[in-house]
């Protein structure tokens, strides 16, 4: 358990060498215009405590991370831990976390939307109350959502309320991204983690093995003043797959269930062009249905790259193209093994429809199992055009750590004694 005096609340800012108190985790992605002044901001409101924050840039084009290495060298409290090769909220958070030794964490976003000022207070609160975790909250009495439109301020309260569903504690805004956390808890859920999507707060709520003590202090979300919001359609999509995960992923793989759901998707397809073609068009039942078979696997296969692969998607023309065809291939003795399967049962009086099914099952498990071997997993390193080691040691004052072939990228600024 952390004691006030673990976090050494009148231990001066400049203390170097000392253990900082608070370790405040801030994923970027081209926020060039915010980290500066975010940085100010903190350095105004955490006078006397002993703080750093870690930056966790998911490779910015705007030249975010070039403001990051100068503030970086110039003050060794803000340091930068760089990704290239993958991107997503939750495993920026984790792996800034898992980049510190501090016993206190707290998560804020760069957008400058989350009232930094609130800290000194959210820390006072997880040492007073003996809590593990202090969430600003938009929905308290005291707070609010700002200038959001209705739409979404509807969308916010049903995700809310299907959070709800699955929280064994009572809490006004699990969806909240800005937090202060303990980090002895966060180590005992690290490993429970989905690491889905752009809420981890709730992934780390669900994860706890018993309920953890939550606080809540109420704040208003602040308007963007620079860059572009980052939630969009894929943001929702990756929101519903972490509590789909956390519902069921301990009996049924998540990503297999997407697949599945991708596979519904592609029969529709299937149908529908078989439909167009024979009774719309005329077109002969066998050619029609080998079209409509092709349009199914090209359809499954796209949406598989962009939804249920996502964090290993095939780029580039010739990567999808051999992508394509080994899906292609793989699926077509999927549907081999689906048939021979409900034939062989269904020549034992099993039933139809339990032939089919079964059948079915047993194409879908050899399409999931191939695919992701061959089609996206041995592939995926490949077409991840990461930079060569030449290239990334050209400077010899910014040093890089490079991860093997099969792993991304990752490269880290050192705090500056």
């Amino acid at each position: 358990m952390v004691t006030p005096s673990d976090i050494a609340i009148g231990r001066p800012a400049d203390a170097r060498g000392a253990l900082p108190a608070v370790s405040l985790i801030v994923p970027t992605l081209n926020e060039r215009d915010n980290v500066r002044e975010l940085v100010s901001r903190l350095d105004r409101c955490l006078t006397g405590l002993d703080w750093e924050i870690v930056f966790v840039d998911d490779d910015s084009r705007d030249g975010t991370v070039d403001v990051l290495r100068q503030l970086s060298r110039a003050d060794h409290r803000v340091r930068l831990l760089q990704r290239i090769g993958r991107r997503g909220l939750a495993s920026a958070v984790v792996e800034g976390i898992l980049a510190t030794t501090s016993p206190v964490i707290a998560v804020l976003d760069c957008d400058l939307q989350h009232d930094e000022t609130l800290l000194p207070r959210m820390l006072e609160r997880l040492v007073a109350s003996d809590c593990d975790v202090v969430v600003a909250s938009r929905y308290m009495q005291a707070g609010g959502v700002g200038d959001w439109g209705e739409q979404r301020q509807l969308v916010s309260r049903v995700a809310t309320n299907l959070a709800g569903l699955l929280l064994r504690a009572e809490l006004t805004d699990p969806m909240s991204g800005f937090f202060m956390i303990r980090r002895n808890v966060f180590d005992q859920v690290v490993r429970r983690l989905s690491n889905q999507g752009y809420k981890i707060l709730l992934d780390i709520l669900l994860s706890a093995p018993h309920g953890l003590r939550v606080e809540e202090v109420a704040y208003t979300f602040r308007s963007r003043i620079s860059g572009e919001s980052k939630l969009d359609t894929v943001a929702v999509l990756d929101y519903l797959a972490l509590l789909i995960d956390k519902a069921i992923g301990h009996v049924i793989p998540l990503r297999f269930v997407m697949f599945a759901c991708v596979g519904a998707m592609g029969l529709i397809v299937h149908l529908s062009v078989l439909a167009s073609l024979n009774r719309g068009l005329g077109v002969g039942f066998a050619p029609a249905n080998l079209a409509a078979a092709m349009s199914a696997m090209t359809f499954n296969f796209f949406l598989n790259n962009m939804l249920t692969y996502r964090d290993m998607r095939l780029r580039g023309f010739w990567p999808i193209l051999r992508g394509l065809v080994s899906f292609s291939a793989l699926c077509a003795v999927g549907t081999a093994a689906n048939v021979g399967v409900a034939v062989v049962l269904f020549e034992q009086k099993y039933t139809w429809w339990l032939a089919g099914l079964a059948g079915i099952f047993m194409g879908a498990v050899w399409n999931y199992t191939a695919t992701s071997i061959f089609t996206w997993r041995n592939a995926a390193p490949a077409d991840q055009q990461a930079p060569t080691a030449p290239a990334l040691l050209a400077n010899p004052a910014e040093p890089a750590a490079v991860s093997s072939a099969a792993a991304p990228l990752q490269t880290a600024m050192p705090r500056q004694r």
